[in-house]
């Protein structure tokens, strides 16, 4: 048999698959799982307060009602955008102020605070309210839930009932209108500006949603707010904005003086892909870990005849095509009990050299028809492994009585 040849060791289709199938559905349960993920977080972030996305979190519902309205609305993910395009006749709506660093609160605030057009910021917390709306300040937020406008602010009386609550707002401003109140706070707020425009906080998105925009007052309040001026610019901050990184190094919402980690620079996707990949070589770790380690000695509860182990041993070599194996443990055994009847030592019992030339002086037979049975090739067909068997008793037989 050549070097290149299949032995009888080598593994089948149904092996192959056998052991790989633990391993594959292994994958396939973490394949299964990410795309969960992904379509939950998908469902529950993707297209949110977009006036592009029809998603239940989107907001083209809305949009679409503006631009029945005459009102031209441009969608912006930059700072630079958004503060290039305040006028007088622009409203500018921010859908997550948190988000913008300082220098970008900064840059939109001088934009806007000279514009003498309209600001809607939603759901602004302590981390924009000193740039994008002084003197205002931020208290724990109320329930979400229809509330009653109880001000003079008209567009909020001609509203009604709307899903408002979240950030709840105080100010000592004089000129300021405070709707919807959670707790004695607004939840709405509208300060005049030193230009002739306003800012309006509104401490919940929700009425903005296309799944809320047909309850109560939700698209009245929403229409009057946003549509009060020709142009609409929807400004949804991005970290994509080069202005987001910050000169200094700045994170979102606040000055600092340090540099962004790296953490800080990778995208959350890559972070929850890292994370998948560490489980799923945990798991393979621990898959593959109780496979390891010594074998244990163990005393068995019952005795077994050895004609029964035999059998066994016989029956897993069967089990696994494994001829070779099965002829070199006879062939050994064979060698082994040889020895000590020809003269020769334990030690050289597996020795060509020195075993043949004992067993062909007892026998008065050629070494090559010897060493053929006790150290040749392994058997072709289970036909032929039976054949050695019975060969190599012949040739104890014939050792003993010669």
């Amino acid at each position: 048999m050549t070097g290149t040849s299949a032995t009888s060791l080598s593994l089948t289709g149904r092996q192959v698959w056998t052991r790989a199938r633990g391993l594959l559905l292994a994958v396939l349960l973490l394949v299964v799982a990410g795309i969960t993920m992904a379509a939950l977080r998908s469902g529950t972030h993707h297209g949110a307060l977009d006036p592009r996305s029809a998603d239940p979190a989107g907001s083209r519902a809305v949009a679409e009602l503006l631009k029945a309205q005459g009102v031209s609305i441009r969608v912006v993910t930059t700072v630079g955008d958004a503060s290039d395009a305040a006028g007088p006749g622009v409203t500018i709506l921010v859908t997550d102020p948190d988000l913008l660093t300082g220098s970008q609160q900064a840059t939109l605030a001088t934009a806007t605070g000279s514009a003498g057009g309209r600001t809607v910021l939603l759901s602004p917390g302590p981390a924009s309210l000193d740039a994008l709306a002084p003197g205002v300040t931020a208290e724990d937020p109320a329930r979400i839930s229809a509330r009653d406008p109880r001000c003079d602010y008209a567009p909020a009386r001609r509203a009604g009932d709307v899903t408002l609550g979240g950030g709840r707002y105080s100010t000592d401003a004089a000129e300021a209108d405070g709707c919807y109140p959670g707790d004695g706070l607004p939840s709405l707020l509208r300060l005049d500006t030193a230009s002739g425009g306003d800012t309006v906080l509104l401490g919940s998105s929700d009425l903005l949603r296309n799944e809320h925009l047909d309850e109560h007052g939700n698209a009245s309040l929403a229409l009057q707010l946003l549509g009060s001026r020709p142009e609409l610019i929807w400004y949804m901050p991005s970290l994509n904005d080069p202005a987001a990184a910050g000169q200094s190094g700045e994170t979102p919402g606040e000055e600092t003086d340090g540099e962004q980690s790296f953490l800080d620079l990778v995208p959350s996707g890559w972070l929850w892909a890292t994370l998948q990949l560490t489980l799923a070589a945990v798991l393979a770790a621990v898959w593959r870990g109780r496979r390891l380690g010594p074998l244990v000695t163990e005393r068995l509860p019952v005795a077994v005849r050895a004609s029964e182990a035999t059998e066994g041993r016989a029956r897993l070599y069967h089990k696994a095509n494994a001829r070779d194996r099965a002829a070199a443990s006879l062939r050994s055994a064979a060698r082994a009990r040889l020895a000590p009847q020809l003269g020769v030592s334990t030690a050289d019992a597996q020795t060509p050299a020195v075993l043949l030339p004992a067993v062909a002086a007892q026998l008065d037979r050629p070494e090559r028809d010897i060493h053929d049975l006790l150290f040749g090739p392994p058997p072709a067909d289970d036909t032929s492994l039976v054949l050695l068997a019975d060969q190599l008793d012949a040739l104890e037989r014939e050792v003993r009585t010669a």
